[in-house]
């Protein structure tokens, strides 16, 4: 039974349940001619399924599971740091480092629309006690002589600012890019201080893919980075949280506090091997899909779509100038075959990724100029 209000969207043609959407009503297509909601809906490729079958697995709560070390080696060798933790989603890997780096009541300075604020549950303050004080920010950066202002040493009746958080690529900012020298930058505003960064580096390697960089060069001097498997690398379940030694000692004690704590993980950990060793390269060919449609959008209705702002795997649909709601034109096109995720009251998301090809791509693009 479907509970009552919620909508489903279905796998044509075998009609499999793949995910429930409840935020918005939509009428879907018989067919669907690309799905761009996110990176997320990826599925494991064969070469994942099979390593999750033959994978070598112990308790990870007792022994520790051998996969899953060389997972986290992997992960703390390719962000430059000393160790890593795996986690079950880039929430948990955040929520984790929260909880390592901070005290209760003590702050947290943020991007406005970071997506921890945003889109995990409050997790930060409900669990970790962080008090966020956030700044508006150009394409998902902070002005930094701001941010210089605004850190407090605390008092008596002043949270102590304790932790800058950055956010690359940024989600709401679609999918911008933090480079190299505003991360160095903005390392040494934190140093000058005496606060560590922690990096939500959920799609950093499309950063890193996007600049033609090492993805440590964005990373290493982050106090603590999370790096998501689960979206344009294609993995089934998982992130990683990054950092010092000592760091991730206290990091893997609160992920147990939180339920972390997972038996046989090398059946996931295996398939997070994979996509750190063939899935982090071929995320330029999502860019370059990205661009594709961006481009055929822009010609024919450029009031809708900022080409500059287009530099990974997402594009941003104004809806303003239709004099329309995101999800309202989300729901339009459903209903002729093209997926996408209204992510403010008039801003439409596309994410491309390793299941929508560019010849789906091409086909969409007429599909939604047509609605528009």
């Amino acid at each position: 039974m479907i509970p009552p209000g919620m909508c489903y969207l279905l796998d044509a043609p075998g009609l499999q349940i793949v995910t429930p959407v409840n935020s918005w009503e939509m009428k879907m297509s018989d067919s669907i001619i690309a799905d761009f909601r996110s990176d997320t809906i990826t599925r494991p490729t064969p070469e994942m399924r099979r390593a999750m079958a033959e994978a070598e697995v112990a308790d990870d709560g007792r022994e520790g599971d051998p996969t899953a070390r060389r997972l986290e080696q992997s992960a703390a060798a390719l962000t430059g740091h000393e160790a890593a933790l795996f986690c079950t989603s880039g929430t948990m890997g955040n929520l984790v480092a929260f909880m390592a780096h901070l005290r209760p009541g003590e702050e947290v300075i943020a991007e406005r629309d970071s997506h921890f604020l945003r889109f995990e549950a409050g997790g930060a303050t409900a669990v970790a006690g962080a008090v966020p004080r956030t700044l508006p920010g150009h394409r998902g950066r902070m002005d930094l002589e701001e941010l210089a202002r605004e850190i407090q040493a605390g008092s008596r009746h002043r949270p102590r600012t304790a932790l800058i958080v950055a956010e690359n690529t940024h989600n709401l900012a679609g999918g911008a890019v933090l480079d190299v020298e505003y991360m160095r930058q903005l390392w040494a505003v934190a140093a000058d201080h005496g606060i560590p960064v922690h990096l939500d580096g959920a799609r950093v390697c499309n950063a890193a893919v996007a600049l033609g960089a090492p993805v440590k060069d964005l990373t290493s001097g982050c106090a603590s980075v999370m790096v998501d498997l689960s979206k344009g690398l294609c993995a089934p379940y998982g992130s990683l949280l990054c950092g010092g030694e000592e760091f991730i000692a206290r990091a893997r004690h609160m992920r147990q506090r939180v339920g972390g704590g997972v038996r046989q993980i090398g059946h996931m950990a295996a398939c997070g091997l994979i996509a750190l060793e063939q899935m982090v390269d071929r995320l330029a060919e999502d860019h370059r899909n990205a661009r594709l449609l961006a481009e055929g959008l822009h010609e024919k209705r450029p009031e809708v779509v900022d080409l500059d702002q287009v530099q990974t795997n997402m594009v941003l649909l104004d809806t303003g100038p239709l004099g329309v709601t995101a999800a309202a034109l989300c729901e339009r096109l459903a209903s002729r075959g093209v997926l996408a995720l209204p992510m403010e009251s008039h801003l439409v998301r596309f994410v491309t990724h390793r299941d929508v090809t560019a010849e789906q791509v091409a086909a969409a693009v007429p599909v939604i100029l047509g609605v528009l």
